[in-house]
């Protein structure tokens, strides 16, 4: 299963890293990854202008996103599109950390949880 990573460097700049979490065939109930270790689950809502200047993560999380894309711009002025069902490994807690924004002028819902 792919996923992306955004982490930080010691300079305090961030990056995206591309991720691949291995699955094991479990047989009937499909496959499997290793299981995760979380502390809590939290979902969100966030409305159709959603547009957030450089920010940090709260803290190492997973955001799976539910319904509606992001755009999410690193330090360094990569930018990348992710779309609904996407899973994103967000770790740059510290430095100069990352912009988000919405695709679509709609309200998008997404999962946190958190590492």
């Amino acid at each position: 299963m792919k996923i992306t990573r955004i982490f930080s460097d010691e300079e305090g700049e961030s990056y995206f890293e591309d991720l691949e979490i291995p699955l094991i065939d479990q047989g009937e109930i499909g496959y499997l990854s290793e299981n995760f270790e979380v502390k809590k689950l939290q979902f969100r809502k966030v409305s159709a202008d959603y547009n957030y200047d450089f920010h940090h993560a709260p803290q190492k999380q997973f955001i799976v996103l539910l319904n509606g894309g992001v755009e999410i711009e690193t330090s360094l002025g990569e930018l990348r599109r992710f779309q609904t069902g996407e899973i994103l490994l967000v770790e740059d807690t510290v430095g100069k950390g990352h912009k988000t924004r919405n695709l679509e002028k709609k309200e998008r819902t997404s999962l946190f949880i958190h590492l």
